[in-house]
């Protein structure tokens, strides 16, 4: 039953998605499940602001297109929008550098499903107000989050499909909004005290496990790759896999992880502060898994 009802969720998606061409000089970087809270004690991402503000500084410098895959604000933890733009507002002001040269894709996924409202995301993403020259400013005005992207080769017509991967997830979709109450007024002081969110994928083992089962078998099915998160577990394909591909998070303690797409070819990527010999700390860039040419991926 809820293995039809994931195809149904993610046929749909994909039906309705946005559609952007690509070819073989097209560069972008996929990062997703980022979380951005409000910097209390509860705020996962606080810890790795710095990683991936450098990262997003190394992609917009080097021509990529920032696709957020949903989860980028926790909207589920924390209610008021204008906090979390506060707190980060570095990150923020990075990716308004994506935006006004028409480099975002926002996606939404299900702890910030609220962009799926036209009114709340003009609301609270169109302009803010500083309270330091007490005016207001233009954030992304005119943003339109999507549900779904599809990547469509110029010359071979291969199709990716990007969601955030809670499609079909009872807790996460369907029931969605208890979810988020009972994580809004428990769970996010519980995982505070090292106590866990069961219904979470990130933290429930077999969840994680089923959802990624039954998107298996849509690719299967629709002979399609496919690019998602919400399961906080990075995933690359090996050799005669299913292509099927997991961004990983933006709030592990040892980093970010995010999906490369440039020169044709796909690679996961892992982002961490080390030490050199001399104890000095920089923020480092290794390649995972890959490159791998995206025609590797042709349905057969």
């Amino acid at each position: 039953m809820f293995t039809m009802f994931t195809d149904k969720r993610l046929t749909d998606a994909y039906k309705k998605a946005r559609v952007e061409y690509f070819d073989k000089n097209s560069k972008y970087i996929f990062f997703s499940d980022i979380h951005r809270g409000d910097d209390s004690v509860s705020d996962e991402f606080a810890r790795n602001q710095n990683v991936l503000l450098h990262a997003l500084d190394h992609y917009y410098n080097n021509g990529y297109t920032y696709v957020e895959a949903g989860d980028g604000d926790e909207l589920w933890e924390y209610k008021e929008f204008r906090y979390i733009r506060l707190a980060h507002s570095d990150i923020f002001t990075v990716i308004k550098k994506y935006f006004d040269d028409n480099r975002l894709i926002m996606i939404y996924g299900n702890h910030n499903i609220y962009l799926k409202n036209k009114r709340y995301v003009k609301k609270n993403y169109f302009q803010f107000y500083d309270e330091y020259t007490q005016d207001m400013h233009e954030l992304y005005y005119g943003l339109t989050p999507q549900e779904a992207l599809i990547l469509k080769n110029k010359e071979s017509g291969q199709e990716i499909l990007i969601v955030h991967g809670h499609q079909g997830d009872l807790m996460n979709d369907q029931l969605w909004f208890i979810s988020m109450l009972t994580l809004r007024y428990f769970w996010r002081f519980m995982h505070v005290v090292g106590f866990h969110n069961p219904s979470s994928p990130a933290r429930n083992h077999f969840k994680r496990h089923k959802i990624e089962k039954n998107y298996k078998k849509w690719i299967r099915r629709h002979k399609m790759m496919l690019i998602c998160g919400h399961t906080h577990r990075p995933k690359f394909p090996k050799r005669k896999e299913l292509p099927y591909f997991n961004t990983g998070c933006c709030i592990h303690t040892r980093g970010i992880n995010g999906i490369e797409i440039a020169n044709g070819k796909i690679m996961m990527v892992d982002w961490r502060i080390r030490a050199d010999k001399d104890g000095s700390l920089h923020v480092i860039r290794t390649v995972v898994r890959g490159p791998v040419p995206i025609e590797k991926y042709l349905p057969t």
